[in-house]
């Protein structure tokens, strides 16, 4: 079991990849040759022991992987992943708090990160839920897109690659910053004030993305009500439903205030860890900047979508950010700004008698 993790000197080299992830990499060729010579549950419980707990997950995350691709190919549906995403990010953590406690070491600080992580998962997976997100047959609307763009072989290529593996990977390497901080308890086993702010933290952005997410909800709620309808539904603002997007509340300010709070969430995770480790940065950061590169790119055919679909969005782009908020002062939709008046306008205000000459130069009547 003491070869399950390295054997440390400071609480700075928690964060060493060298030290704490370099001389483990073997194990994970080694994890299914050992996995299938078990025998009972005893031998099971000693191989999870004296296997590196990062290569646990990480052997898990390449076995959904497959699995993803499977049902994803003969289904012909590309939103296996998302069926998941709310979901792994919990077990993964609570691999890392799994290990701790079997292996006998003290790590409330895991503990805490689990507690937020299954905080986040539920609230994520019944906002999926209600939007229909586990009914047979569903999917993204934007991987249907996708294919219609690209040859099948290209489309079952970006599934092997991105969809069923690199997206997997990604959602492990969030998690990733956990292991640090598992292993810092070695050396700092009980729960800081620190702690506990990065814990607040969390819950208020898990918060802050469900409010978001209940803005979004009950704006397309009242939306389809009143296309079925053709009635205003209570408390909603009839020029919104007639836009076809949402601009109030939250979304006001950021166009994307739900993915802003997620991204923020494992980076805030990410700098819990190196909070625990003494750091200001580390390697365990690779999966909080993946997610960001991540959004980049899906927020961009989102919004490409969008935009095409809404004549008013591109206005909305120009005095909305995107995620992070650079301004409070709102959305103004186009029929609220002040215009400027036209010359004709001002002509009859003003009672002019202007005429133009044969000339074209303007002169004043007697």
């Amino acid at each position: 079991m003491k070869m399950a993790i390295p054997t440390l000197n400071a609480i700075e080299e928690c964060a060493d990849f060298s030290q704490t992830v370099g001389p483990f990499i073997p194990q994970l060729l080694e994890v299914p040759q050992k996995l299938m010579a078990v025998e009972s549950k005893a031998a099971l419980v000693d191989l999870y022991l004296n296997t590196n707990p990062l290569v646990t997950g990480l052997s898990l995350s390449l076995l959904i992987s497959v699995l993803v691709l499977a049902f994803s190919e003969v289904n012909k549906n590309y939103s296996q992943v998302d069926r998941i995403w709310s979901m792994v990010p919990a077990v993964y953590v609570g691999n890392f708090a799994l290990w701790a406690r079997l292996a006998g070491i003290a790590a409330p600080r895991v503990d805490l990160a689990w507690a937020f992580s299954i905080i986040w998962s539920a609230r994520l997976t019944y906002n999926y839920w209600r939007k229909g997100g586990y009914e047979v047959g569903s999917e993204d609307y934007r991987w249907p897109i996708v294919r219609k763009q690209i040859h099948p072989v290209l489309a079952f290529v970006f599934n092997v690659v991105f969809i069923s593996l690199i997206q997997n990977i990604l959602l492990y390497s969030l998690t990733v910053p956990v292991y640090s901080m598992l292993l810092s308890s070695q050396f700092e086993s009980e729960v800081t004030t620190g702690d506990l702010l990065f814990y607040g933290v969390e819950l208020i952005l898990v918060f802050t993305e469900g409010v978001s997410d209940q803005q979004q909800w009950d704006f397309h709620s009242a939306k389809h009500e009143y296309q079925k309808t053709a009635k205003v539904p209570k408390g909603s603002n009839q020029v919104e439903l007639d836009r076809g997007f949402l601009t109030s509340g939250l979304w006001s300010y950021s166009r994307h205030p739900n993915f802003a709070c997620e991204q923020t969430v494992w980076f805030c995770l990410y700098q819990w860890s190196c909070y625990s480790s003494n750091i200001l940065y580390s390697w365990a950061g690779l999966g909080s900047f993946s997610l960001f590169c991540l959004f980049q790119g899906s927020t961009w055919l989102t919004e490409k979508i969008s935009a095409e679909k809404y004549p008013e969005y591109k206005e909305y782009q120009k005095q909305v950010s995107m995620f992070v908020p650079i301004s409070f002062s709102g959305y103004t939709p186009p029929e609220l700004q002040p215009k400027a008046a036209r010359t004709s306008e001002l002509e009859e205000k003003t009672g002019s008698n202007e005429q133009p000459s044969s000339g074209g130069v303007r002169r004043r009547g007697a």
